[in-house]
């Protein structure tokens, strides 16, 4: 019969090599875990069957645990073309005449968020060339006021 350390080691190895496969960390406290009951049975070689799988299921779940609370994600995708509130304040010309009833457009000397020209809109009448401050982006839209 294959001897306990040899089989807690082959697991460990297949779990590692699963994760390097998928990248999501999560099977990799499992593959350590039991690379480590592995070690924990070349020391002591009389552990019971029952003791092993405890180990494992405790190693386990505490480093999952632990890596879960210690880890921050960061954002790698990118946030172009998304508003974040950085475009509220800038200053625009209006191109055309915006108000309640109509919808204008605004141009920036900078492009705002891709383009130098946007679509406008604002509860009061702000005639062309009048220049104009950003206060919110709705949707594809710009909500602006007289400066």
């Amino acid at each position: 019969m294959i001897n306990a350390m040899w089989a807690w080691g082959a697991i460990g190895l297949v779990l590692l090599a699963v994760e390097m496969a998928t990248g999501t960390f999560y099977i990799l406290w499992f593959g350590i875990s039991a690379l480590s009951v592995a070690i924990a049975m070349w020391m002591f070689p009389e552990i019971p069957r029952a003791m092993q799988f405890a180990m494992f299921a405790a190693l386990s779940i505490s480093s999952l645990a632990i890596w879960k609370l210690n880890y921050k994600k960061h954002e790698t995708h990118s946030r172009v073309g998304q508003a974040q509130g950085e475009e509220i304040g800038r200053v625009g010309t209006v191109i055309e005449a915006c108000g309640p009833s109509q919808n204008g457009k605004v141009r920036f000397t900078q492009g705002l968020m891709g383009s130098r020209e946007w679509a406008a809109i604002s509860d009061d009448v702000i005639e062309a060339g009048s220049d104009a401050t950003v206060v919110a982006v709705e949707g594809n839209e710009l909500r602006v006021k007289r400066v």
